[in-house]
């Protein structure tokens, strides 16, 4: 492998940056990774209204689902290549696409030509936000990054909630300067994200240093077989039937792809995607598996909880992603106090701890929540679930980061966006698949019990008509529940119990799933946070490579060192270990 380094001329001889310039390119990387966070959820509230438009709604899934697709997917690629490239280009390039993909989007005629385009979009949003977070870690030391990460994380959650919001206002919005309103979705990516890339090509200046791989193409080829599968039937198993023909299909090709996937890397070695020797570090694997966990908590929770909102609370797509402020708000100020807490004391096992302990004691207590809970209850539940989050999100991706060498930085960042993104993927199709398998049951034993309540019994008398249509829709599922809304109160009560029942053991899985995640968090190896950023470390060793080759040295030394080389290289037994070398390393 051989190495070249180009030094632009306006950055500081030791790789640093003023707190100045760290903020102006903070502007350009957190535009970027809002509008691809936003993205991942924003079509969800709007899509009723796009298949409609579009004449076509029974294709929505493919909507969302080739978005998730590509973006799971492009996300190791796109680090493991700025590890190899360079972070500016690649990150410009994840821009472009993602700009390209969103004018494509609001112009699509069709859903399935609006499926290809979000796949297209989706390639770009894989880049953005794990190489967003590898330009931080390269240009701030990781006892610092800690507080700019937390501002990262926080804008990454926030967006996540406010998408469905923007959403369902863009989409409610019949036309704005002659385009439907929900093309706007799209459409305003592309001014704010053109935004980013300017700032972006005028402030990122990195040294690039170009290494000599080979590029695992192949490794990325059985990535895409074993995981397309499986986010396939995860999101289309609750409609095929998880036990069905094609279910079963997918899991064989899935596993045997992810299978190949295993077998490729450990032949790649250093050149693999997702090289194997990073989880010999038992920070970065159980940093890894707790990512995962969290993911599944946060989104298969926070696709519940909507549905609770609109369902028995009666509120719109709109209202119901305003009423998870609280859950947004606790986040925020977790995400930014653990980053100032971390880059004044070092310290971070602490934050996923903690964390942990809060989203498990939010989610026991949303267990509690029925048709009759006022939402001022449900408030301090999310906001104690989103406390816990916010001081886990920014902890793992810094012990991620700060376990691996300066050099593997892209691929650590981007791990974390890839097991974050496969964890969500998996509890979301989980959780709702076991609340609507269960909705039924719950709604029927309410009703059953119902029928000896007398305010049911005199509402049925009054209103036989409302009765007559409740039975009927009863019976042809809950795809539609608005027929909810003409329903005499003591009559719909029932349905609104029997939904709540159906959450709370969704809320209760979610909570038991967590106590995986205090287990792993009291397992995570605190490694000592490096002083030194990633720029820094490489200029480090570079003056000190450049000293030790002008050095002169001594025939005998000369000599040694030949007989040294001819015996091999020193194992990690064996070689003399420098600490200051070893933290310089690590970025």
């Amino acid at each position: 492998m051989t190495a070249t380094a180009t030094r632009p001329t306006d950055t500081p001889p030791d790789g640093a940056l003023s707190h100045r310039q760290i903020l102006t390119i903070l502007s350009g990387l957190v535009l970027g990774m809002f509008l691809a966070a936003l993205d991942q959820t924003i079509v969800s509230t709007a899509i009723k209204t796009i298949g409609n438009d579009l004449n076509d709604l029974s294709a929505q899934a493919w909507v969302t689902t080739a978005f998730l697709i590509t973006s799971t997917i492009a996300a190791p690629l796109f680090g493991k290549l700025s590890d190899i490239y360079g972070r500016k280009r690649l990150f410009m390039l994840a821009i472009v696409i993602f700009v390209i993909g969103s004018a494509l989007c609001g112009l699509a005629q069709s859903m399935y030509e609006l499926a290809a385009f979000r796949a297209f979009q989706g390639i770009g949003a894989g880049g953005i936000m794990p190489l967003a977070l590898a330009v931080i870690g390269d240009i701030i030391p990781p006892r610092e990054r800690a507080r700019y990460q937390g501002y990262m994380m926080a804008v990454f959650a926030s967006a996540s909630v406010l998408g469905p919001v923007l959403g369902g206002l863009l989409s409610g919005t019949d036309s704005f300067l002659g385009a439907a309103g929900w093309r706007w979705i799209f459409y305003i990516n592309v001014p704010i994200a053109a935004f980013a890339l300017v700032v972006i090509a005028k402030v990122l200046h990195l040294d690039h240093v170009r290494r000599e791989r080979r590029i695992d193409w192949w490794g990325s080829v059985l990535l895409a077989v074993g995981l397309v599968p499986l986010l396939v039937v995860a999101e289309q198993g609750q409609s095929w039937g998880w036990a069905s023909a094609g279910s079963f299909a997918c899991y064989f090709t899935g596993a045997a792809g992810i299978a190949l996937f295993i077998w490729v890397q450990h032949r790649m070695g250093d050149d693999a995607l997702l090289p194997l020797r990073l989880f010999r570090s038992s920070t970065f694997s159980v940093a890894s598996a707790q990512v995962t966990i969290i993911g599944m908590a946060m989104f298969g929770g926070l696709s519940v909880i909507p549905l609770y909102l609109q369902i028995v609370k009666g509120a719109s797509p709109t209202k119901s992603g305003l009423l998870l402020l609280p859950l947004v708000a606790g986040l925020m100020l977790a995400s930014l106090a653990s980053g100032q807490l971390v880059a004044r004391t070092g310290r971070y096992k602490i934050f996923p701890v903690v964390g942990s302990v809060l989203m498990v004691i939010g989610m026991g207590l949303l267990i509690l929540i029925g048709a009759d809970t006022p939402l001022w209850q449900t408030d301090i539940y999310m906001a104690v679930f989103g406390i816990g989050l916010g001081l886990n999100m920014q902890s793992l991706v810094l012990a991620m980061q700060n376990a691996v060498p300066a050099k593997d930085m892209g691929v650590a960042s981007a791990s974390s966006t890839f097991f974050r993104s496969i964890g969500g993927t998996l509890g979301t199709a989980i959780f709702l698949s076991v609340l609507f398998s269960l909705a039924g049951t719950k709604i029927s034993h309410e009703y059953t019990k119902a029928a000896s309540d007398p305010s049911f019994l005199a509402a049925a008398k009054a209103h036989p008509d409302q009765l007559t249509a409740l039975h009927q829709h009863l019976g042809a599922g809950l795809d539609d529940t608005s027929f909810l809304n003409g329903l005499a109160k003591p009559l719909s009560h029932p349905f609104f119990a029997g939904f709540s029942a159906a959450g709370d053991v969704v809320f209760a899985i979610v909570a038991i799933l967590l106590l995986g995640a205090i287990v792993l968090s009291t397992r995570l190896k605190e490694v000592p946070l490096r002083m030194v950023s990633g720029n820094q470390a490489r200029s480090e060793a570079e003056t000190a490579a450049a000293a030790a080759s002008n050095a002169p040295r001594p025939a005998a030394d000369a000599a040694g060192a030949g007989q040294d080389a001819a015996a091999g290289p020193a194992t990690d037994d064996t070689a003399p270990r420098a600490g200051s070398g070893s933290d310089q390393a690590r970025g």
